[in-house]
């Protein structure tokens, strides 16, 4: 470990004075790149610095107590070798989380897909409810949430709907919301009280950057066509809606949200990356799935992560194990608790992997 935090010093040494060179600066792309890289290494750097003068003062107390002192100052040298050596332990449990290799998507946007699953009407509400959960939390976190597409029922649930979120970090915090979200819950419309089972299901996409996926206009077919259903005054009456079908691989998105043709295709364009990005890093785990299998959840759709059951008042995530009995808070956007104990299973599970 003490070997690549010695390389990883010398690094960040390097990059301080690369992204100073007049030269690099002048190439945008490539000092974007270095500075992303200096960020990334700077919390290690710091906190291996701090290892460091740890290790320092540890060496001096012990030298310290190789001389004959008095009772009260050695004791008091006892005391703080002891602090020391404390601290030195749990610098380096940090150390070993920091040293996981990093997920190159989390400090990007997410791209959040709900459809209303198995249930009916009481399906599309309980989606309705996960996009509101989300939102708010995106609102706590000061983030901003910018819808993409939707179809909104009369009933006022979602059949489906696609938002991005912007915030850095976004991505680290909600990937493991990706899967089957299910509801134990009396519906409204039931008379005889009996309580009803509803899924809908989660899936969060790293938003793509231009450098993950290009697509030249050659790779896709767009089509145009009048809106239908909610959408103000422009509904039926111009060709603002927009069909965009990849042809390589047959993904079609579509977007109506929008009066302007142009923002429809542009928020379009933005889940086709974001669909196609997900797809490539698919292929490339598929390489590594025993390392995926022992990780918090696979991000796949299909997998049942998490029951929200109303009579109860609680919320249990089924990988982890975790019940929150905090229902009405959780889907304020309270999720705070649940994501840290999902990151921190996986930590765990990665620092485990490495041993």
């Amino acid at each position: 470990m003490l070997d690549k935090l010695n390389f990883l010093g010398e690094r960040y040494l390097e990059l301080n004075h690369k992204i100073s060179d007049p030269e690099i600066i002048a190439d945008q792309d490539q000092w974007k790149k270095l500075v992303k890289e200096h960020s990334h290494l700077e919390p290690i750097v710091n906190k291996y610095r701090e290892y460091k003068t740890i290790i320092t003062e540890i060496d001096e107390a012990k030298e310290l107590l190789q001389d004959k002192l008095e009772k009260d100052f050695k004791e008091m040298v006892e005391a703080e070798l002891a602090e020391l050596e404390e601290k030195k332990v749990e610098i380096e449990e940090e150390l070993k989380i920091l040293l996981i290799p990093k997920d190159p998507n989390d400090e990007k946007n997410v791209i959040i897909e709900i459809r209303g699953g198995a249930g009916g009407d009481e399906a599309a509400l309980f989606a309705g409810d996960l996009f509101r959960m989300y939102s708010r939390y995106a609102e706590r976190q000061g983030w901003k949430t910018d819808i993409l597409s939707s179809n909104i029922l009369d009933t006022g649930g979602i059949k489906e709907i696609v938002f991005l979120i912007e915030g850095r970090g976004a991505y680290s915090r909600l990937k493991y919301e990706s899967g089957v979200h299910r509801v134990q819950r009396i519906p409204v419309t039931e008379s005889s009280g009996r309580i009803h089972t509803s899924t809908a299901t989660v899936a969060v996409l790293p938003e793509a950057e231009d450098v993950d996926i290009e697509i030249h206009p050659n790779d896709i077919r767009v089509d145009v066509y009048r809106s239908s259903g909610n959408g103000g005054q422009s509904v039926n009456t111009t060709d603002s809606a927009v069909r965009i079908t990849h042809l390589e691989s047959g993904i079609v998105v579509s977007c109506q949200d929008e009066k302007s043709q142009l923002k429809n295709k542009e928020k379009a364009m933005k889940i086709l990356k974001a669909r196609l990005l997900e797809m490539k890093e698919q292929e490339q785990n598929e390489e590594i799935a025993e390392n995926r299998k022992s990780q918090v959840g696979t991000g796949d759709r299909s997998e049942r992560i998490r029951t929200y059951n109303f009579p109860q008042g609680r919320i249990t995530d089924h990988r982890i194990g975790l019940t929150v009995f905090k229902l009405e808070n959780f889907l304020d956007g309270e999720i705070d608790e649940m994501l840290d104990a999902l990151i921190t299973t996986d930590q765990a599970e990665k620092l485990k992997n490495q041993g």
